[in-house]
């Protein structure tokens, strides 16, 4: 929606193909840092949802057991990050998206992407045909456009899997704050959404029984409160009042080799599929969408514009999602190793934001 609402206001002709039957409140809470937000900005919905984005003034790190207070990480000195509910932050894209003249057609699911010399063609379940001047495929990790470029490609099972719920909330705070709590083997975020009114809660942990690859499976409250029976203090409490939960096996597959073929481009999840341990997903699609845009602005012809899209990209978003696997190891660790990261994240936790500038301070806008 991102990419539509910017291609739009370049002055393309955009038609946005979305399989759903209807854009219903689905997901969770996302976490729009610097980065990304500089393109929320630019495109005019920053703030334009009727529920605020909850502002960030950073992340307690703890332990488990009690809840102890490891640390603290201040904001990213580019700014703070924002706390959204995925359904606010999708309203706000679609009523600029439509005002700005975008054609969003619903229910309809595209079935393959052809390329043609002078545009591409797209076959649609119900068997009819669309021709375009480019094609953008922002449809997933699972994409299925992206075999049309890269061929066939098996998502590896990463051995985690995460919990998601959301929870009313009542408690609130002149400073919001996100929590991450530590275990071997498992961690969990919570974060305010909507004026603190709802508790945003990922639960991660390590297993091998759960290989089921899709966000939106039903999960266990009951096996969930048993895996993480031994966490306390508050992050105990916010686990022990989810009502209901899904739960995700964490599948990756690379990121793609070969973005675009001069009329098929990939975007968001579709090229880079990350795990969510940067909480970069998002920022990183909003990130490729206003930089198609600047692509077009400044090439001339849909080729050289895809090509110089590619080039831009594919460097930053293999280091982001390089970085996003790397905590994933440094969030479970076990033994000595723990307590050695635990001791240096007290001497260093508020200057731990520091050591991810180079992810905070891009502007993909400037």
């Amino acid at each position: 929606m991102a990419a539509a609402l910017a291609l739009r206001q370049s002055g393309a002709r955009v038609t946005l193909l979305e399989q759903a039957p209807e854009l219903t409140e689905v997901g969770a809470g996302l976490q729009i840092s610097a980065n990304g937000m500089a393109v929320l900005r630019a495109l005019g919905v920053a703030g334009a949802s009727s529920k605020a984005a909850q502002k960030s003034h950073g992340t307690i790190l703890r332990d488990y057991r009690r809840g102890r207070v490891i640390s603290t990480v201040e904001a990213p000195s580019a700014g703070s990050t924002y706390y959204y509910h995925r359904a606010d932050l999708l309203d706000a894209l679609v009523k600029a998206a439509v005002q700005a003249g975008v054609d969003i057609r619903l229910n309809a699911r595209v079935t393959n992407v052809r390329k043609h010399p002078s545009d591409a063609e797209i076959s649609m379940h119900d068997g009819t045909r669309i021709r375009a001047e480019c094609v953008v495929a922002a449809d997933g990790a699972r994409s299925g456009i992206r075999p049309v470029l890269n061929g066939s490609e098996a998502a590896r099972f990463t051995h985690q899997v995460a919990w998601r719920a959301i929870i009313p909330w009542a408690e609130r705070s002149a400073a919001p704050m996100a929590n991450l709590t530590m275990a071997p083997g498992r961690h969990v975020v919570t974060y305010p959404l909507r004026d603190q009114s709802l508790m945003n809660i990922v639960a991660i942990e390590e297993r091998s029984d759960w290989t089921e690859e899709g966000w939106r499976l039903e999960g266990d409250v009951v096996d969930l409160r048993a895996r993480f029976a031994d966490f306390g203090g508050v992050t105990g409490d916010i686990l022990a009042r989810i009502e209901k939960v899904n739960i995700w096996a964490l599948f990756l597959r690379p990121v793609a080799q070969k973005w675009q073929n001069g009329r098929v481009a990939l975007l968001g999840d579709a090229a880079h599929p990350t795990l969510p341990f940067m909480a970069q997903g998002a920022c990183l699609a909003l990130e490729d969408a206003w930089i198609l845009k600047r692509c077009f602005d400044e090439q001339s012809g849909v080729k050289r514009a895809l090509e110089a899209y590619e080039a831009a990209r594919q460097v930053r978003a293999r280091r982001v999602v390089a970085a996003a696997a790397a905590n994933a190891r440094n969030f479970h660790l076990q033994g000595p190793a723990r307590i050695a990261a635990q001791a240096a994240l007290w001497l260093v936790g508020r200057r731990l934001a520091q050591r991810y500038n180079w992810v905070y301070d891009f502007d993909p806008t400037a």
